[in-house]
């Protein structure tokens, strides 16, 4: 299994589809990463199920 992965993802305040890469590696992560297109701050939730799924939430950071 690869330990790092690209996804493309929708920025929650711009809308615009963004590119973001997840160390798969971690189980369950939580960080703050920002948008490359508005540059505001995105909360990025992901986990990695036991067969290697990803489970990827963006929020904005009213949510």
């Amino acid at each position: 299994m690869q330990e790092l992965e690209e996804r493309t993802e929708q920025c929650p305040y711009c809308g615009e589809i963004i590119d973001i890469l997840i160390d798969t590696s971690v189980a369950q992560q939580n960080y703050i990463e920002d948008c490359q297109v508005c540059c505001r701050p995105i909360t990025i939730d992901v986990t990695v199920g036991y067969e290697g799924e990803l489970s990827v939430f963006l929020f904005n950071e009213n949510d």
